[in-house]
């Protein structure tokens, strides 16, 4: 059973179209990224609007949970807590957004060796983020079961970090990139790993949160 009612209620309904939101922003950047590795930039660029569509809406419900948080919702020993968790779930939307952008700014040459392992990277990062969301959603009734899960999100960006090195060591081991191409792919494969690293972030707040509340 929820352990909290009324506004707190309220908040954590916010919460998790926060976290459905930011999800979205993170399938519209799979999908960009598989259209540009197959080579359909003008569908890659569809799909980048839409990631900057659903981060601008992931910030507007970010502003939302704040000023519910300070119109009273939680003691105000707590609300703190809440915005910062807030805030860090919308830094991975900002993460796969800023991925994207540079991915289409720069329009490197892609290995076509290396495609599996490059959306292997993203699969790994978009599985973090996955973890984080079974986190906060236990919160609001096991807090045990918000610390393992919390846990679990630190295992998943160990993995998502090992893929990232491993396909950053075949791009510059590769005779068949450029050394530019080899420079902008690594600064993408660098933000892909973001994403998996701002999740991370995120569950030491639920971390922090779950164990403050177990006492």
């Amino acid at each position: 059973m929820p352990i909290f009612g009324g506004k707190e209620s309220s908040v954590f309904e916010a919460i998790a179209e926060h976290l459905k939101v930011v999800n979205e922003s993170l399938v519209a950047f799979r999908e960009l990224v598989i259209a540009y590795l197959n080579g359909d930039l003008e569908k890659a660029r569809a799909f980048e609007r839409e990631v900057d569509h659903l981060e601008s809406k992931a910030d507007t419900l970010r502003r939302s949970i704040e000023m519910m948080l300070y119109e009273g919702a939680f003691l105000p020993t707590n609300r703190g807590d809440y915005v910062r968790l807030s805030e860090l779930v919308d830094q991975v939307a900002d993460a796969a957004e800023s991925a994207a952008h540079t991915l289409l700014l720069a329009k490197p040459k892609v290995p076509k060796e290396l495609k599996d392992e490059i959306l292997e990277l993203v699969e790994a990062a978009i599985e973090t983020y996955t973890t984080l969301v079974q986190a906060v959603d236990a919160m609001n009734s096991d807090v045990d079961r918000a610390i393992e899960l919390a846990k679990a999100v630190e295992d998943a960006e160990e993995k998502a970090d090992e893929v990232e090195y491993d396909v950053k060591g075949k791009v510059f081991e590769s005779e068949t990139i450029t050394t530019y191409a080899k420079l902008i792919w690594n600064q993408i494969l660098t933000k892909i790993g973001d994403i998996a690293d701002r999740a991370e972030d995120a569950s030491d707040q639920v971390m922090l949160m779950a164990i403050k509340r177990r006492g």
